[in-house]
């Protein structure tokens, strides 16, 4: 006996059903006629003109979403205007059709299958660098990490902010110094298992990387002073302050410094465009793929990618 699960997952990869406008499609329709009868027909579910499917929608789309918790957009249209959708949906109502003369079909797990597969949707989108030149390099990084702020508030848990900007660092170090050997370690690894003093040691340097600066960073701080090393914060712009005066609290004023990654990230950039702004994309395309290269390499979560949008 075929299970469920593994009849969904042939007919969605038969039908290639992993982005927005298909999925969208998939879901309400299974909402649409989970109490029809069956045989299902086609043509009940096609407007007068047949050129769209009946009941898609993106507010219908949003509500059966959240019941699944799922508060992202996957589709404003929710699916009623993607091409392809009236193709798809006659070959999933014979898909249904053929299952249901095999047995009955239990809805609830098939919603909740297309649910996960909208799920994972998400889990797998990269994050987005824009290029607009008509606004400093700061300033779209800023909007990269309200979209990780974003994103960590959907998905309690991982803390995609600290992780994109320690491997930012990490990729503007080996572009700066290819010869220098550092270890980079995934963001799920933390200091105290593998007794490192920082995220990056670089000679007498060790670098920190943080969203939130706290005291247990402080006290990492005043151990990589008494061990003759000179400790560096590297994080976010408003945050900057924060660290300053808890180094400042702990009697360590003028011997710790503090970089906000905006600046950090857009010295280098200037420095290698050389200043001429038809190249700064280029300098900065050259940091996220080298971004891009440490998640596929230390990470296991395809959705830290970074895409850059040039306009």
């Amino acid at each position: 006996m075929i299970s469920p699960e593994e009849r969904l997952k042939t007919f969605q990869i038969t039908n290639n059903i992993f982005t927005k406008g298909p999925l969208s499609l998939t879901i309400q329709f299974t909402r649409l006629v989970r109490n029809r009868a069956f045989p299902l027909n086609p043509t009940d579910f096609q407007t007068g003109g047949r050129g769209q499917v009946v009941g898609l929608s993106g507010g219908n789309l949003k509500k059966i979403l959240k019941e699944y918790g799922i508060m992202r957009q996957l589709s404003a249209e929710g699916g009623r205007t993607s091409r392809g959708s009236m193709g798809l949906m006659i070959k999933y109502v014979e898909f249904l059709n053929i299952w249901n003369a095999e047995e009955t079909v239990d809805f609830s797990i098939v919603e909740e299958f297309w649910a996960e597969q909208v799920r994972e949707y998400f889990r797998n989108q990269p994050f987005i660098l824009s290029a607009d030149t008509s606004k400093t390099i700061g300033a779209n990084l800023n909007e990269l990490f309200e979209q990780t702020k974003k994103r960590q508030r959907q998905n309690p848990g991982t803390q995609y902010a600290g992780i994109v900007l320690q491997h930012l660092v990490a990729a503007k170090l080996c572009l700066i110094m290819p010869n220098e050997a550092f270890e980079i370690h995934g963001a799920s690894v933390a200091d105290g298992p593998t007794n490192r003093n920082g995220d990056f040691i670089i000679k007498d340097t060790v670098i920190h990387c943080t969203v939130m600066p706290g005291a247990l960073l402080i006290e990492k701080c005043k151990a990589n002073l008494c061990g003759g090393r000179h400790p560096v914060i590297i994080t976010i712009f408003d945050r900057v302050h924060t660290a300053l005066n808890l180094a400042e609290d702990a009697g360590l004023a003028g011997r710790v410094d503090v970089w906000d990654i905006q600046q950090f990230l857009s010295a280098n950039v200037y420095e290698h465009s050389l200043f001429d702004e038809t190249k700064r994309n280029s300098a900065m395309a050259d940091i996220i793929r080298r971004y891009n290269s440490i998640i596929t390499e230390k990470e296991t979560d395809p959705s830290l990618r970074i895409e850059f949008e040039a306009r």
